[in-house]
């Protein structure tokens, strides 16, 4: 029986991504391969991460349970959701056989071609300078993502936003593209500005709106 280790889950607004706004369930799994210097859900990515380890059925529980309230839209995230053994079956179960929309948020260091059948939607990190994660991260998955996915570019610094310019260049992926500013970091304004002199028209800049709504340290939100 496939076992998840589920670190929180509970219904609130996306805060980023394409269903900003939207309510969700989110289905927070523990455990990640990455450690960004900036990372806002640490507490969920170590060894020794506080969860509870739950099966297929009880995953689908909670998430009929949120549909009954109107919920339709659910979040995988983490920590990394895709670290999980099984975690295919189960965007595919909750989209399929329960018709919800399956978002998945990836930290950009996880190939997705394994994933890509399961009828989720990804949105993918790309791990900029300012994370020291940068050298991590599997690039051959910007030509895996379709229009429906988005790529974030989490930005700490000046140095990051530009950066986000030369991958987009390169690589050019064929989804929406968002700068999303770590929060105290850097001033969003500060990025508009850059997103004007070098003309970044094919970026958006999203902030994280949980972080203005509630307490930024606020968990289950």
């Amino acid at each position: 029986m496939e076992n998840f280790k589920l670190a929180e889950h509970f219904i609130s607004i996306n805060g980023e991504g394409r269903s900003a706004g939207e309510l969700a369930l989110f289905l927070r799994f523990a455990g990640c391969n990455l450690r960004c210097d900036w990372c806002d859900t640490a507490w969920a990515c170590g060894k020794d991460a506080p969860h509870e380890v739950v099966s297929m059925s009880r995953l689908m529980q909670i998430a009929e349970e949120a549909a009954a309230q109107g919920v339709r839209d659910v979040t995988l995230t983490g920590g990394e959701p895709l670290l999980q053994p099984d975690i295919g079956e189960v965007i595919d179960r909750l989209g399929r056989k329960l018709g919800l929309r399956v978002e998945i948020e990836t930290n950009g260091a996880v190939p997705l071609k394994d994933f890509q059948q399961c009828g989720g939607v990804f949105t993918m990190d790309y791990k900029l300078p300012s994370s020291k994660m940068e050298r991590f991260m599997c690039t051959e998955n910007f030509a895996l993502l379709q229009e429906w996915d988005c790529v974030k570019f989490v930005c700490g610094s000046r140095a990051d936003v530009f950066r986000a310019k030369e991958i987009a260049e390169e690589y050019r992926p064929q989804c929406p593209l968002y700068l999303s500013p770590v929060f105290g970091r850097i001033d969003p304004a500060e990025i508009v500005d850059i997103m004007k002199e070098e003309q970044m028209g094919g970026f958006r800049l999203q902030l994280q709106l949980h972080k203005f709504i509630w307490d930024p340290m606020a968990r289950g939100v």
